[in-house]
Order: C-alpha cells, then sequence, then structure tokens
C-alpha cells in the first residue's frame, strides 16, 4: 500500500512542525518603500553573488554535469516555462515568416560550365576544433601529421562567428557578416548553397554532427548516422569516417559540377574520447569518461588532441578521394571550423560562452584550403601570393564569398573583397 501508518505519522508530524512555525511568528510589514525594497535587492545581489563564485569555483563539474544531462537546465523553474513560452512563441514567428530569396541571378561562369573537365569542391565543416592544438598553427605536438604533407595553404588567424554550433553554422552559410547576423533573418532567408544550387550545381550535405541548423534545409542531405554501419557507429554515434560511405559511388554518378558538405561531429566533448577509433589513441594517458572534472588537465589535453589526428586523418581522406577522381574533375577543398574549445585555460572549460567575453580558444578556429594543381593552373592561382596571405587575419565572415568563387558562383551577393583568393587570381573568374 501506498499509504502506511509511518507515513501517516511522518507527515503528521512535519506538518504540524511547520503549521506551528507559521502561526508563531510574526511578519511585520515594512513601514515604506525603501525599507521593503532595499533588503530584497540586497538579498537578490548577495544570492547573485554567492551564485557566481559557486559557479566559477566548480566550473568544471557544472560544465560537464550540464554538457551530459541537457535535461536538468530544462527542470529550473521558472526559467523553464519562460524558455519553453519563448521557444515556442519564436518556432510559430518563423514558420508563418515567408521564406527571402537570395541570389536568384546565380549562374555558372563560363570557364566552369564551358569546360571538358567537371569542378567538384568538398567543404568540411568542423567541430569544436581549436586553432590553438593543430600543429600546422605551430601547436608543438604533432596533430596534424598528414596535411603537414598534402600542400594545404592554412590560415593560422581566423575568427569564428560564434562559440556554438547553432550560431556559427547558419552565420557562416547565411552571407551575414558576424556584426550584422541576424538568426531570425537567417531562419527564413536562403544561404549560400540555396545559391550554389541555383546556379545549377549538384550540391550534398553529409551529416553526422546532429542537424545542419538550417543551412542544408532546402538541398539535398542525409543523417549518416541512421546506417548504423559496425564498426563506424556505436549507441547512434558514430566515427566521421562514415561521413565517406558511399561518397565515391556519389561522385562517380554526377554528371556537372558539383559540392559536398562534410559535417563532422570533430573534437566535441566532453565524450571526447568517443569521437576517435581506438587506433589514433596516440597522446596518453587519456580521459576516459565524460565526467571531466574527474580527469587531470594532461589527460583531458592528450584525449582532446587525439581527436584532432582524427580530423587530421578525415581532412587528409577527403583530398584522397578528390585526388582519386582528378580524372574527371578539377578539385578543390576548405576545411573550416565551426568553433574552437576551452580546455581548462583560467578554468573555462567546452565551450558556448557569450561572444563578447569568451576566451580566445573558443574563437580561434582552424581554417585550411586545397587547391589540385590542375585547379591551380585552370584558375592561374598564384600559390606564392596564397601564402603570404597566410599572415593576414581572417573570419567566418570570409566563407561564404570564398567558396561562391571557388566554385565558379556568379552572383550579386559575391563580395570579391570578402573571397580570400581575390587577389591571388590571375585571370578574372
Amino acid at each position: 500500500a501506498l499509504m502506511t501508518p509511518q507515513l501517516v505519522i511522518s507527515l503528521l508530524l512535519s506538518g504540524a512542525l511547520f503549521i506551528f512555525l507559521a502561526f508563531w511568528i510574526r511578519i511585520k510589514k515594512p513601514s515604506g518603500l525603501l525599507t521593503s525594497v532595499v533588503p530584497r535587492a540586497i538579498n537578490l545581489a548577495a544570492s547573485a553573488i554567492i551564485i557566481l563564485l559557486i559557479a566559477l569555483l566548480f566550473y568544471k563539474d557544472y560544465a560537464s554535469l550540464f554538457r551530459n544531462n541537457k535535461e536538468l537546465v530544462k527542470s529550473l523553474s521558472p526559467s523553464n516555462s519562460i524558455a519553453a513560452t519563448l521557444s515556442w512563441y519564436r518556432h510559430n514567428q518563423l514558420t508563418h515568416l515567408p521564406l527571402v530569396r537570395l541570389g536568384e541571378d546565380a549562374h555558372q561562369s563560363p570557364q566552369m560550365l564551358n569546360s571538358a573537365k567537371k569542378s567538384l569542391t568538398i567543404i568540411v565543416l568542423g567541430e569544436t576544433s581549436r586553432a590553438a592544438d593543430f600543429s600546422l598553427s605551430g601547436y608543438p605536438r604533432q596533430t596534424n601529421p598528414l596535411l603537414a604533407k598534402d600542400g594545404v595553404v592554412y590560415f593560422p588567424q581566423t575568427a569564428s562567428c560564434g562559440t556554438s554550433t547553432a550560431v556559427s553554422v547558419p552565420c557562416m552559410f547565411s552571407g551575414m557578416p558576424r556584426a550584422h547576423y541576424d538568426d531570425v533573418l537567417a531562419g527564413h532567408r536562403e544561404g549560400l548553397l540555396d545559391i550554389v544550387q541555383r546556379a545549377g550545381l549538384s550540391v550534398l550535405w553529409n551529416e553526422n554532427d546532429g542537424g545542419c541548423k538550417g543551412a542544408c534545409d532546402r538541398v539535398p542531405h542525409q543523417d549518416m548516422t541512421r546506417l548504423d554501419l559496425p564498426g563506424q557507429c556505436i549507441n547512434g554515434e558514430c566515427y566521421d569516417e562514415v561521413l565517406f560511405h558511399g561518397l565515391d559511388d556519389y561522385i562517380n554518378q554526377l554528371k556537372g559540377n558539383g559540392v559536398i558538405v562534410l559535417h563532422t561531429i570533430g573534437s566535441h566533448g566532453p565524450t571526447y574520447n568517443h569521437r576517435y577509433p581506438p587506433q589514433f589513441r596516440q597522446f596518453t594517458p587519456t580521459c576516459e569518461t565524460n565526467q571531466i572534472q574527474d580527469c587531470s588537465k594532461e589527460q583531458l589535453v592528450n584525449t582532446y588532441d587525439n581527436t584532432l589526428l582524427y580530423v587530421d586523418y578525415i581532412v587528409d581522406k577527403a583530398i584522397t578521394v578528390l585526388k582519386s577522381h582528378q580524372d574527371r574533375f578539377t578539385t578543390s577543398l576548405v576545411y573550416l571550423s565551426d568553433h574552437g574549445e576551452s580546455l581548462g585555460e583560467n578554468g573555462v572549460y567546452l565551450h558556448g560562452m557569450p561572444y563578447a567575453i569568451a576566451p580566445e580558444e573558443q574563437k580561434h578556429v582552424p581554417l585550411l584550403v586545397w587547391l589540385s594543381p590542375d585547379y591551380q593552373q585552370r584558375h592561374a592561382i598564384d600559390m606564392a601570393c596564397m601564402n603570404k596571405l597566410t599572415k593576414n587575419k581572417w573570419s567566418q565572415d570570409n566563407f561564404f564569398s570564398t567558396v561562391l568563387g571557388l566554385t565558379g558562383t556568379v552572383t550579386k551577393e559575391y563580395v570579391p573583397g570578402d573571397d580570400i583568393l581575390t587577389a591571388c587570381r590571375s585571370k578574372n573568374r
């Protein structure tokens, strides 16, 4: 039985105590507004300070707790009800907003359209990879051994649009600069891939990171985790190599120019140890749990750096795929991470902090471009010029026009000054 004598006695005793206290304590009403507001304001401020201090002292514990148990945030009252109401209102508002078309004049450049050999570009969209741990950036540990031999052009001073995937991905595909980015507008406006597709290129988005955040809504896309490939996928999560499943067959049937986006799960934490196969566990000891507060700084960094070894392998494999199809295609590749990651610097972990106060580790991201020798020759790209540009500062604002230029997509939305390759083209597109 649910009701027992012991339960009834317990409720009566505890209830009687609090009823007595409620009637016994005399509450005096403050005589004026000042005496009413000031104590409450002091209590509120003191509570906020105490909460902030606790959060700072136990940031590592809370960062791991809330990232592993996202439902906890939604159980806090009354913020959960307020947030749910705002989310519902925003969703319904966006649902009824008309789609804003972008780049309706888009077409392929004559050079791209009339060439006997077609063009193929792969965009590898990174996740949580920070530039600070890329050996291409000067990091002393060799985390990019394969890419170091691939002849890529690496841009070590690149800033992200946001500190989370939900901000950075729609931002970089929207064509809006970070300073003027409007997430509501981005939610009902066409973006980069819509323009490229309208120009006549075949577009494919392979997904392994929980969704494209609207960037691929109107182009062919597939969730690779649903394949649940043995050896690649465990409990609904897959290694990034799953993105290549069936890719050669897709490329073989392409009749025209194409763009392929591989959205990786990359270095997403706190389960860094789940992001790479066992053979990439080269830096040890590692953190073999999602409870990062239980791991030392050395273990955490080692595990994260192992994820970058796997990122190196994935991007190199994409280049290898492109090389294998150079008999039919002039090929190119762009790799850009959505945001970085904090690994305990100044007591901060993971990512997602407000941009204005976020540490550089969360905003400084790796960007690289690979151009096949055929692409360099066909489009008269001065590689010495490209290598000089690595000293400049860039951001995800440059991604939109760089991809338009790289793929030969002509539209008024293209901004030559934002295209990284503009200054190094010896001929017009």
